[in-house]
């Protein structure tokens, strides 16, 4: 209640004499919130909300130009006070993709976000961004030992389980490090992207960037494709994904001239991604209180499953997903282990 009164007096001080009330906008997974301002005439705009002693500004409105100047649609800034805390924006709308999407619209959508991808690819250079290096691959790695295993499965691995995950984890490290490199927004997905009416402008807005980084180029479109919140049949994103390749390629990106090589590098990168997911969803849970995302965990292990069982490579990390299960695998066939041994009567 502090914040939003602090909110208020700087909203008041910007605007003399002009009314406005203030409501949540929404929130993310971290200290940063978001309020529209709804004036008398109906004008609306966005703040946000970063407490400066969990949250920096400076890297949001860095990637934002960047992004603008690749020609992203990104909020505007109208005013700003760092010391507090506090941007004001133009408002994008409050109809995410996740929101938006049905089965009409999804392929156009789904096409817009992914020319606004390429756009942003496009302007990629060194040293823009922090690299997303071994370093912080790894780091996201491990969260899925440390709170999605241990924490919030309470299952510590052996010796030799810990081995095999460790060579998974080198094995999937590897790959990573292998890819071209580009801009990567890192949570471009349907919570993050705006479906905007026609009268405010083009598809997508795009929100939520300030953890950018220049890293493999296979991993937005995992956060697109393998989505933590919805669902597409895999024959509709392997289309999507083959007409990314196709633009892609068309564009001059540093991408595989071979789909089938790309293929297995987005692979590779979603199973990097999903046990990142999973160690972060049980952190806001048995760190921060946060519930929300617990429904979510079912969907990212169904995807991380998937990849492990194409590629024999990750059959370490199968078998610990199998051992998390209670499921075994046997000629590359998943089942309950309790269906093991039965007779019919």
């Amino acid at each position: 209640m502090e914040r939003q009164q602090q909110i208020k007096t700087w909203l008041a001080a910007l605007f003399p004499g002009r009314e406005f009330s203030l409501a949540p906008a929404s929130a993310d997974a971290s200290f940063r919130r978001y309020f529209r301002v709804t004036f008398a005439d109906g004008a609306t705009r966005i703040v946000m909300d970063a407490p400066p002693a969990n949250e920096d500004c400076r890297p949001w409105l860095h990637v934002r130009q960047l992004f603008e100047a690749a020609g992203a649609h990104v909020p505007q800034v109208i005013a700003q006070d760092l010391e507090c805390g506090f941007l004001l924006l133009s408002d994008l709308g409050n109809a995410t993709y996740l929101l938006a999407l049905d089965a009409d619209n999804a392929r156009p959508l789904y096409a817009d976000a992914i020319a606004a991808l390429v756009a942003i690819q496009r302007a990629s250079r060194p040293g823009a961004l922090p690299d997303y290096d071994r370093v912080l691959l790894r780091r996201e790695l491990d969260l899925f030992p440390q709170w999605y295993l241990g924490k919030h499965l309470g299952i510590v691995l052996a010796d030799a389980e810990g081995r095999a995950l460790e060579d998974a984890f080198e094995r999937i490290l590897a790959t990573n490090l292998a890819e071209p490199k580009v801009f990567v927004h890192r949570d471009y997905h349907s919570r993050n992207l705006m479906r905007i009416a026609p009268a405010g402008g083009r598809n997508p807005g795009v929100i939520d960037f300030q953890d950018a980084v220049y890293g493999p180029i296979s991993y937005d479109m995992v956060s697109l494709l393998k989505d933590a919140y919805i669902e597409w049949d895999e024959d509709l994103a392997l289309d999507w994904l083959v007409r990314y390749w196709e633009q892609a390629r068309k564009a001059g990106l540093p991408i595989a001239g071979d789909f089938g090589v790309f293929f297995r590098d987005y692979e590779w990168m979603g199973v990097q991604r999903h046990l990142k997911v999973l160690g972060i969803f049980a952190r806001l849970w048995h760190r921060d209180g946060k519930d929300g995302y617990l429904k979510d965990m079912p969907l990212v292990a169904r995807y991380l499953r998937k990849a492990c069982e194409r590629y024999s490579e990750l059959s370490p990390l199968r078998k610990i997903l199998d051992m998390v299960e209670d499921k075994v695998t046997v000629l590359g066939y998943t089942m309950d282990a309790g269906s093991l041994g039965r007779r019919s009567e």
